[in-house]
């Protein structure tokens, strides 16, 4: 389920909105609270625009839209989908609420808190995955998952691991180089086959036949 949710702005990471956690929650998810602020940090205009980010029990899932990031700590068996399925929901209703008053040099911290009424209204939608509903959410094709990046926390703060959507793209061609890499050897060797393989099954058989009949006469 989804535990906790904060709201940035991605040009300098100003807290504009947060769900009122209980004091359990605060107390457990305190940790993850500090990485989420660390990773609005090292947000900027060219980060990837959906990301999942491992950490320990938790993943953090974050949606950027309209130089705004909504990031929620969740479960890690809470369905991935309806977790940026609920951060979409938040977006379209933050922005129809506040779009207009988001890049205000003026605004204080947690300027929007009165979101959290908003917040906590959806949230209690997306608490059970088998609902009715929640399925249907899960059965529609609204966006492939599998193609949302996905981070370890501990190489995000300590190995200087990068959010930027560039540095993803190189991955992935690294990747999809290597892939061709393994194709192109695959191809040639399945062309030496077709093309040496006739001949030297020839030469085989005949130098069994020649092997034969000096044993056998």
């Amino acid at each position: 389920m989804v535990k906790s949710t904060i709201i940035a702005r991605i040009a300098d990471g100003l807290p504009l909105a947060a769900s009122m956690d209980d004091e359990q929650a605060e107390s457990m998810l305190s940790e993850y609270k500090s990485q989420a602020k660390a990773i609005f940090k090292k947000l900027n205009s060219h980060s990837e625009p959906m990301c999942t980010i491992e950490s320990g029990p938790y993943c953090l899932h974050y949606l950027l839209d309209q130089g705004v990031c909504y990031l929620c700590i969740c479960e890690k068996s809470f369905p991935r989908k309806l977790a940026f399925s609920y951060l979409d929901e938040l977006a379209k209703e933050f922005y129809m609420s506040y779009g207009s008053e988001v890049e205000k040099t003026n605004l204080r911290p947690y300027a929007f808190i009165k979101f959290d009424t908003f917040i906590q209204k959806t949230k209690r939608i997306y608490e059970d995955s088998r609902t009715q509903n929640n399925l249907s959410k899960l059965n529609e094709d609204l966006r492939d998952v599998t193609q949302i990046m996905t981070k370890n926390m501990e190489d995000l703060l300590w190995r200087g691991d990068s959010l930027d959507r560039l540095n993803n793209m190189s991955d992935r061609l690294r990747d999809h180089s290597e892939k061709y890499r393994k194709g192109a050897r695959q191809l040639n060797v399945e062309m030496m086959i077709r093309k040496y393989g006739i001949p030297i099954a020839i030469l085989f058989g005949f130098l069994l036949i020649l092997y034969l009949r000096y044993k056998l006469f």
